[in-house]
């Protein structure tokens, strides 16, 4: 039998055992510490600000830039010495400099790769010294798990120190970027402000992605652009040029509805989407209507296309398109007609919009008269979506339009960008600005181009310029004096060319014979 232990015995035991644990706690902790502090040094020392000087374009005074407005942000050290960020935080810089934290010198950058659609952008020091001291912080090559402890570094507003916040992953989708460039999303709930943008997100010591965007109007919610969809952009601008992400632009519904099934007079085992509506209807194109897309090469894919990622991730089918897309083609395995069958669908990184974004770009312009012509661009009719009722009551194609493709190569609907300048020429003639220009002395206007180019060849002694759409008037114009008052114009207001350097090419041309 054993003895009971005495109280001192049992103080001596307790004695022992806190001097162990005291021991053996400090000891980790020691060892424990310096790791943690050499992880936090190496991402610190990584991360840099980003100080941008931006002009971006003005569609309604497309002779002219918008006054220069700076901004800051975030960015990483990558291999290659060079820096990551997003590119709205380099978007129309005229001046990018970058300063390491804790450092009082800004370098001067330039922008050597942008990709609006994913929004990330990679910047070149001209001085690589900087990176002896500053290397490149490891990305993690697999997505992390949700619920997973993340933490993200930054120059947000409030301060300029560098700050870092807290939290877990909530969410990994395949969403939407900017039309029509889609990807992976990471949601997370630690707090991203402006100024976060570019910074990195960590999970452990490894990078998972870039912080891009919080949620308008919402706390806690912000967005990452994953590693994955770096490496693919890294990839793809390695050749010295950014092609972008290939995808499928056909229209999808889901296949959730019975009597829709009914109709398709589907198995009750199949499953998958259905094409509504083909991004191309001529005959030889590989989908089309109500064919029902069961796989995506050896992914299956649900009654709302998605594709299972894992155990415990679904995301939309047109994330495959990006892994395993070869010659510009992707395999969908489709129920057509009651019959399976295997067909190779084209995929691109863009759709040919008649209402196209600028990427980075600034639009073209013309000045003939009190006039000031450009193409319709995506920016153009955004600041008029205030105005989208009063141009869909008038059959204006800005709003009947927005996302048609060209109807032909070339097509673009040119609009008047601004209101008449002053002179007599306009008098008694409403605002025009706005309206899509249908003809001139009864041609059809196809493109810019080609209004410049009737504009130049014509010898009427009158131009009437007709709109498109209802409502308006028809202003008619003294050839002659069009083309006389025009430098008058451009003098008085302060425009300095009559327009951008594609336009005049034209203008300046001899008239085909």
């Amino acid at each position: 039998m054993d003895h009971p232990l005495s109280s001192a015995s049992v103080f001596l035991r307790s004695l022992r055992v806190a001097i162990f644990t005291a021991i053996f706690t400090a000891t980790f902790t020691r060892a424990a510490e310096p790791a943690a502090e050499k992880n936090a040094d190496a991402v610190e020392n990584a991360v840099v600000k980003i100080f941008s000087t931006m002009r971006g374009p003005d569609p309604y005074k497309p002779w002219a830039k918008q006054a220069p407005r700076e901004a800051t942000g975030t960015g990483i050290v990558i291999e290659g010495k060079r820096i990551l960020t997003n590119a709205h935080v380099v978007l129309y810089s005229s001046q990018v400099q970058v300063q390491g934290n804790q450092s009082g010198d800004k370098l001067p950058v330039t922008v050597e790769f942008i990709a609006p659609g994913i929004d990330l952008a990679v910047l070149k020091l001209e001085d690589e010294s900087f990176f002896d001291t500053h290397p490149p912080l490891p990305r993690a090559t697999l997505l992390p798990a949700v619920k997973d402890a993340v933490m993200v570094y930054g120059f947000p507003t409030g301060g300029t120190s560098l700050s870092i916040t807290k939290g877990i992953v909530s969410r990994i989708e395949f969403a939407v970027y900017n039309f029509p460039t889609s990807g992976l999303r990471i949601q997370i709930d630690a707090a991203i402000n402006p100024g976060n943008s570019g910074g990195p997100a960590l999970v452990g010591d490894k990078m998972i992605g870039l912080a891009f965007s919080g949620l308008r109007g919402a706390d806690n919610i912000g967005y990452i652009i994953p590693c994955e969809e770096v490496e693919l952009f890294l990839k793809d601008v390695a050749d010295g040029k950014y092609d972008g992400k290939p995808t499928m632009f056909d229209e999808l519904q889901t296949l959730e509805n019975p009597a829709l099934r009914a109709y398709l007079k589907l198995d009750k085992t199949v499953e998958g989407i259905v094409v509504h509506e083909p991004d191309v209807l001529e005959a030889s194109y590989p989908l089309k209507e109500w064919d029902v897309i069961t796989k995506i090469g050896d992914a299956k894919v649900d009654n709302e296309g998605m594709i299972k990622l894992g155990d415990n991730l679904r995301v939309r089918l047109r994330y495959l398109i990006q892994k395993i897309a070869k010659n510009g083609k992707v395999e969908l395995t489709v129920v057509r007609a009651g019959k399976e069958l295997t067909v190779q669908v084209p995929v691109a990184a863009t759709r040919p919009m008649l209402i196209p974004n600028l990427e980075n770009t600034y639009p073209s312009y013309f000045v003939y008269g009190p006039f000031v012509f450009s193409p319709a661009t995506g920016v153009f009719v955004a600041g008029l979506n205030n105005a989208m009722g009063a141009l869909s009551a008038s059959s204006s194609p800005l709003a009947l339009r927005r996302i048609d493709k060209p109807a032909f190569p070339g097509e673009e609907l040119v609009v008047v960008a601004s209101p008449f300048f002053p002179h007599k020429l306009s008098k008694g003639y409403s605002n025009a600005q706005s309206r899509v220009i249908e003809s001139v002395n009864g041609i059809k206007v196809k493109s810019l181009q080609h209004l410049i180019e009737i504009l130049r060849d014509s010898r009427d002694e009158f131009m009437v310029f007709a709109f498109a759409g209802h409502g308006g008037e028809s202003p008619v114009f003294p050839r002659k004096d069009m083309l006389a008052a025009t430098e008058e114009i451009l003098t008085d207001n302060g425009v300095r060319s009559q327009g951008s350097p594609d336009t005049l090419a034209v203008w300046n041309a001899k008239p085909a014979q």
